[in-house]
């Protein structure tokens, strides 16, 4: 990843902090900016704040300011906020890069439906991360003499299982050793696995995908299956009632779904009634379980559809 397209994101005080500072930015997850608190930066293993005096232990804390939040907000719109209105009501930005802007504040209502924000008093620069052949000591596991299996990667929040999911898109649209690449279709409904930015995937997910960005994932399984006739469709974090609902329609008419959800074990998706039912069914013919404890996106178990072990 590239120092230089990280800090020219951010007001030039932050800016020469980060230069000073020299962080690893290929295992740096997310730089959090609140007003008037220091200004941390999320590693895989934890946090830590810059401080005015580099990494001296003595070093004051750097509060971040208001100005610093208006000045970065500028950088990464590149001085058109009003281009990004419509992303702001989600409460994020995608900019160049496949990185993710978060901010809160203070919501603009019209009813129940949120128009905008203002007095932003917080900005989370969340850092895409590509790990291309991440998943090859996976893809056997789920690939058989041309058949993908349904697929569910398990994993608790920030245990890389957006990044492995990417790259098991990438290698499938590719294709990789013997086996042929075919056509993929991702509904990235919160810009993360492309990072697209202004219709262009900042990620590599290979030459055979199409990619729906910013739709819903139960309309955007739907479109995909009746317009672009993929072998297999993949979604992030499947989790809202339609989202079951489609992935039904996905496994009847013959695609091949891999997806993601938040979790632990096979106990924490049983307790899940959308989940249990599909469990029950058997829809998922692969379960891959992610932990951090040696790193992130380290497989911990495979399993397969009656929950014995792959590996």
């Amino acid at each position: 990843m590239q120092a230089e397209q990280i800090t020219c994101l951010f007001a030039k005080n932050i800016r020469r902090l980060l230069e000073e500072d020299k962080p690893d930015y290929d295992k740096l997850y997310e730089i959090r900016m609140r007003v008037g608190r220091p200004l941390f930066l999320i590693y895989e293993g934890g946090e830590r704040f810059l401080r005015q005096n580099g990494r001296c232990a003595n070093g004051t804390p750097y509060l971040v300011t208001r100005q610093d939040l208006q000045e970065t907000l500028e950088y990464v719109s590149g001085y058109s906020m009003y281009a990004y209105e419509e992303e702001l009501r989600q409460g994020f930005l995608s900019i160049q890069g496949g990185h993710r802007v978060g901010v809160t504040g203070k919501v603009i209502l019209e009813g129940n439906r949120i128009q905008g924000m203002k007095y932003i008093s917080c900005i989370n620069i969340r850092l895409s991360h590509q790990v291309k052949g991440c998943a090859t000591k996976i893809l056997p596991m789920i690939h058989k003499r041309g058949h993908v299996y349904h697929t569910l990667i398990v994993s608790p929040p920030r245990c890389g299982k957006t990044t492995l999911l990417r790259d098991i898109i990438r290698q499938i649209s590719n294709g990789w050793g013997d086996i042929p690449g075919c056509n993929v279709g991702v509904v990235d409904e919160r810009s993360e696995l492309a990072g697209c930015y202004r219709g262009i995937p900042q990620n590599d997910l290979g030459m055979r995908t199409d990619i729906l960005d910013g739709c819903p994932k139960a309309e955007g399984m739907m479109m995909l299956i009746r317009s672009m006739s993929p072998k297999v469709v993949a979604v992030d974090e499947l989790g809202k009632e339609e989202d079951f609902q489609a992935v039904e329609a996905v496994v009847n008419c013959g695609c091949r779904l891999i997806a993601t959800v938040h979790g632990g074990s096979l106990e924490d998706l049983c307790s899940k009634p959308l989940f249990e039912k599909l469990m029950r069914q058997q829809v998922f013919e692969r379960y891959i379980f992610l932990s951090s404890r040696e790193q992130a996106g380290t497989i911990r178990v495979v399993l397969d559809k009656e929950g014995r072990s792959c590996m």
